[in-house]
């Protein structure tokens, strides 16, 4: 009967909730996935000449890509659209000016026509250089325009033979644009100067690096990248941070983007309820060349100044963002006009560039700010910094009491037995 009940009152409350929802259509909260446009990826692969070696499962580096874009191309969702863009595949010669323009976009960025797109990859023959930074570039373009995802898929076996266009710099530019573009590199069979250069690019813009070895591995991960394209897009809310906790505006849950000046803290504002709690994080970018050593500072504090909480992280330059958050819940007292607390979050970072480098506009920043219910039962706050983990001790400690006495009571009658006879 309870069961019954139950389930009545939660059909109600649904279908309440949802005649709510379409009476009246709530408004798109900071940094709400949109959906509006189709998500897009563009396949950037390397046909350079060094992709005629025979060792990655007996075949060529070649042989391996092709069948990986095949097994891509059935599994692509028809939602996405998709494009695939060369490099070093047309020109054999020597010049290294032509050399390092030799990219081309072998199957254009739109919706997938399968077989027109596996044709044209059954037509390529490794050729000649290994201009990446161009490649990135075109690349770039190729996706541009629309407010849904944007991610290019380099696959590679060979750093950019084409400085002094750096590749790295390259990545840092489109990241710099703020068009929501994203780069993850394949590094096949790779080196170390290549694993550098393409974790590099990666990490310049929120992407990931991953080496191959395998044309099995080649697949799967080039599939779980057109996928989470397909995923949906959160867009973040520009924002401009104040210099101080008083004039810092007010901020509701959700994705927010700034630019963290350098020397200059930024400041924003959070309303917190009694028995909400407060969840922050922030990261740092550097989009341009900085000093190795670095670190990032969020702190919330009251509007009269004192802190309640810190995150902070540092960097040794070997990755080109650094993220911190912190947590904090606001308790109730009790009362039932207990007015909401205003949280100020300070963000200020340490990065450091070198004489010559502009300092403006500052390095980008992006905060999340969500206000969720708080911890209510006593259980969910930590006993001695155990939380639940304290009735496991004690449990594990009542056991082996019990164990030691068992134990203790067989040895003894062990030893008379063995005295009896």
């Amino acid at each position: 009967m309870i069961t019954r009940t139950r389930l009545a009152a939660g059909t109600c409350a649904l279908l309440a909730a949802l005649a709510a929802g379409l009476a009246f259509p709530a408004g798109a909260v900071a940094g709400e996935p949109t959906g509006e446009d189709a998500p897009k990826v563009d396949l950037v692969l390397d046909v350079s000449g060094s992709m005629r070696t025979r060792d990655i499962d007996g075949g060529t580096r070649m042989a391996a890509a092709k069948r990986a874009f095949n097994g891509v191309l059935d599994a692509t969702p028809e939602e996405v659209e998709l494009g695939i863009r060369t490099l070093g595949a047309d020109y054999p010669g020597d010049d290294r000016r032509t050399g390092c323009e030799d990219t081309a976009q072998l199957y254009p960025v739109g919706p997938l026509d399968r077989t027109e797109a596996k044709t044209a990859v059954a037509t390529l023959a490794p050729t000649g250089w290994t201009p990446i930074g161009p490649a990135l570039l075109k690349a770039a373009d190729d996706l541009d325009g629309g407010a849904g995802s944007k991610r290019i898929v380099l696959i590679s076996d060979g750093e950019d033979t084409c400085a002094p266009l750096d590749p790295c710099e390259v990545a840092r530019e489109i990241a710099a644009k703020g068009i929501g573009l994203t780069i993850d590199t394949l590094g096949l069979v790779p080196n170390a100067k290549m694993r550098q250069q393409l974790s590099c690019i990666a990490e310049a813009t929120g992407g990931t690096y991953t080496s191959v070895e395998h044309t099995d591995e080649l697949t799967e991960k080039v599939n779980q990248l057109v996928d989470r394209a397909a995923d949906p897009v959160v867009t973040p809310v520009a924002t401009r941070g104040a210099d101080s906790c008083a004039k810092a505006p007010t901020l509701k849950s959700g994705l927010y983007t700034d630019r963290a000046e350098f020397g200059s803290p930024r400041w924003y504002r959070v309303d917190v309820a009694p028995g909400r709690e407060l969840r922050a994080s922030v990261s740092v970018g550097a989009d341009r060349a900085v000093n190795p050593s670095h670190g990032v500072l969020l702190r919330a504090v009251t509007a009269h100044g004192r802190e309640i909480v810190r995150g902070e992280a540092a960097g040794d330059g070997r990755t080109d963002v650094l993220s911190t958050g912190l947590r904090y819940p606001k308790a109730e007292d009790g009362s039932d006009e207990q007015p909401a607390e205003a949280v100020c979050l300070q963000v200020t970072h340490s990065f450091s560039v070198a004489s010559g480098v502009k300092t403006t506009p500052g390095l980008p920043l992006e905060l999340t700010v969500d206000v969720v219910d708080g911890p209510g039962d006593a259980d969910d706050v930590a006993s001695f910094g155990l939380g639940r983990g304290w009735w496991l001790l004690g449990v594990l400690v009542l056991v082996g009491f019990l164990a030691g006495l068992l134990w203790g009571w067989l040895s003894r009658w062990r030893f008379a037995v063995w005295r009896t006879n």
